[in-house]
């Protein structure tokens, strides 16, 4: 961690600290809010493929959303969903390859993200952003979807009418809420207080649990043909979190374990995006081992 970050973390963390000893609400809005908020967002190189697409932009919640379309119209819709911190730029590799299998393509900045509006985003608020964008311009017959984006696809596919059966790709997607709230305190160092009061508002602006977002308890409803890609070596959504849902042998889903490709250079492996776009477009998946 550089210098600069360093102290900025220093700083958040000494003024949590200090909110929780004259008022634990106010600590845990404060966290709260910190931990809706993206990080490290700045200006990045459009990829030669978005210079190509239609830039389109939608309203949900109380921002526009910015959507990228390629190939319009066509048959079948593929939809791609981007993680925490990040932007639909980073899987620009994913959209010919989809578009040469006769798919419109859509991608969307979630919002507070790349070039939509917005400061914080929520998970519900990322499963509404993809709920309008598929009631204003057609529900997907496939998804990609990596950490953060991951879950929000696998809740949304939950809840999602049975009248078709898209297919899923999840890379290294965040499987357990809890442990992003695990991982969060441990590095904000704060107290159960504090906790319990996070945890309290959650409760209050979702009407649900922690508990209830996660891909383990999904699962088993989710409206979809899955295809799960982690690596080993994620450091920020471990495989421990994904050998429950393994172990459950649910019967839409298949998994695929990668070595040494960590969290985000999985979605940029040559041999994981080729299975991936197989899979998606329905023919053979066969993973070189």
């Amino acid at each position: 961690m550089q210098w600069a970050a360093r102290i900025a973390t220093a700083m958040m963390r000494a003024r949590l600290n200090f909110l929780a000893v004259i008022s634990p609400r106010l600590a845990a809005k404060a966290a709260l809010n910190l931990f809706f908020t993206p990080y490290g967002r700045r200006n990045i190189r459009m990829p030669d493929v978005f210079r190509k697409a239609e830039h389109l932009r939608f309203r949900s919640g109380g921002g526009l959303v910015q959507l990228y379309r390629w190939n319009h119209p066509a048959k079948k819709k593929f939809l791609i969903l981007h993680g925490f911190s990040s932007c639909a730029f980073k899987f620009d590799s994913y959209v010919m390859p989809m578009v040469r299998r006769g798919y419109e393509v859509l991608a969307i900045d979630a919002p507070a993200h790349g070039r939509s509006e917005g400061r914080r985003v929520s998970l519900t608020d990322y499963i509404q952003a993809i709920r309008d964008v598929e009631d204003g311009y057609g529900p997907a017959d496939a998804y990609l979807a990596h950490s953060f984006g991951g879950l929000a696809a696998s809740l949304h596919l939950e809840d999602r009418a049975k009248v078709a059966r898209p297919r899923l790709a999840l890379i290294a997607p965040a499987t357990e809420t809890r442990r992003a709230i695990d991982t969060f305190f441990r590095f904000m160092q704060l107290d159960g207080r504090v906790r319990a009061r996070f945890e309290a508002l959650i409760r209050e602006k979702s009407g649900r649990e922690p508990d209830h977002f996660s891909i383990s308890r999904a699962a088993p409803g989710m409206a979809a043909e899955v295809l799960w890609v982690h690596d080993e070596d994620d450091d920020l959504t471990p495989l421990e979190d994904v050998r429950p849902v393994i172990a459950a042998g649910h019967p839409h889903f298949r998994f695929h374990i990668t070595r040494e490709l960590g969290h985000r250079r999985i979605y940029r492996d040559p041999e994981v995006r080729r299975a991936i776009v197989d899979f998606l477009s329905q023919e053979t998946v066969d993973f070189q081992e």
